[in-house]
């Protein structure tokens, strides 16, 4: 079980890496002062594409949670997410961020039941301070309406990832289809709200265009198909521990396509940084394999010779056998579960 718990996270490493790229894809590419029409860009095409291609749709009561996932995951999120980075340095907002780890692990212990143990969490404070070393200047400045905006949407990725995780999916359903759902759900938040802001968008060029490809495809996509996958196989604080890995990516692509110097702080913040993703996520799944020790396949209940005259020890067994498959039946659904930053 430990050994898939690490390939799944290996995966699921993949869409934070990928997110590192939005910064020099936004800068580089796009039109300026555009942010709440890049993140519509970003989600509600390549919702509307998995739509088109799972041809499913919620029903009953999962239309109003995939609002609310879609809104927590993608609308929100993203929308203060650029909110953030415009009135704030990359470093400072880098650094907001990169509590999410510890907010989720907040949150999944009323409503997950997990329990971070305290390598965990001390993982995820150093993982914020390896961040900051990367990221943070001297010189930065703070705004307040910038620090709450990444702080809020720190709040709304870790809501949203944990409610993910505690929810799941309705039986039938993969994770592409439940990404479709939020991503079409958060653009559709996104596009009114884009057009009232920032008007009609812009003439776009072919390298405006090959930068919005790139976001809503590998950049979205893909990266929110395997994240919310692993959030389905995983425990939700160690996949929130992979979020610090997107400023780290961003500092290193920046490095090797810009030419951006790296200091030996920054190097070793990134080392921190790192360290603390692989400790916080795997210290998580560590504790999940231990909580539920797995059984094998086809293993049956052996019978307990009763203690006293009358026990029911053939009736124990039925019980157990029972219990048994109500448990396997309760962790496929879990594993089988299917948007962070």
């Amino acid at each position: 079980m430990l050994s898939t718990s690490r390939g799944a996270l290996a995966l699921t490493a993949l869409a934070p890496l990928a997110w590192g790229s939005t910064y020099l894809v936004t800068t580089e590419y796009l039109p300026p002062d555009r942010p709440l029409l890049t993140a519509t860009l970003r989600a509600l095409p390549a919702g509307l594409v998995l739509l088109a291609v799972t041809r499913r749709l919620p029903k009953g009561g999962w239309w109003w949670k995939v609002a609310l996932l879609g809104a927590l995951n993608i609308g929100l999120f993203l929308a203060l997410l650029f909110v953030a980075a415009y009135r704030l340095p990359g470093g400072v907002a880098g650094v907001l961020g990169a509590v999410q780890p510890l907010l989720a692990a907040g949150l999944a212990i009323p409503l997950l039941g997990e329990r971070p143990g305290g390598r965990a969490l001390l993982a995820g404070l150093a993982g914020v301070f390896g961040v900051a070393l990367v990221v943070l200047k001297a010189t930065a400045r703070l705004d307040t309406i910038g620090v709450l905006a990444g702080l809020a949407g720190a709040g709304t990725m870790a809501v949203g990832t944990v409610l993910t995780k505690r929810w799941g999916r309705p039986e039938g359903v993969g994770p592409l289809a439940m990404t479709g759902w939020q991503l079409t759900a958060g653009g559709l938040l996104l596009l009114p709200v884009a057009l009232a802001a920032e008007g009609m968008p812009p003439a776009l060029t072919g390298t405006n265009l090959l930068g919005y490809l790139y976001l809503a495809v590998p950049n979205t996509l893909v990266a929110y198909w395997l994240w919310f996958r692993g959030i389905g196989k995983l425990p939700a604080s160690s996949v929130a521990f992979l979020g610090l890995l997107s400023p780290v990516s961003a500092t290193a692509i920046g490095w090797i396509a810009l030419g951006q110097a790296l200091t030996p702080l920054q190097l070793l913040g990134m080392a921190i940084a790192l360290g603390s993703t692989a400790a916080g996520a795997l210290f998580g799944t560590r504790a999940r394999a231990t909580a539920q020790p797995a059984t094998a396949p086809g293993a049956r209940a052996t019978a307990q010779p009763p203690t006293a005259p009358g026990a029911r020890g053939s009736a124990d067994v039925r019980l157990r056998r029972v219990g048994d498959a109500d448990l396997g039946k309760g962790h496929a659904c879990v594993g089988g579960q299917a948007l962070s930053q």
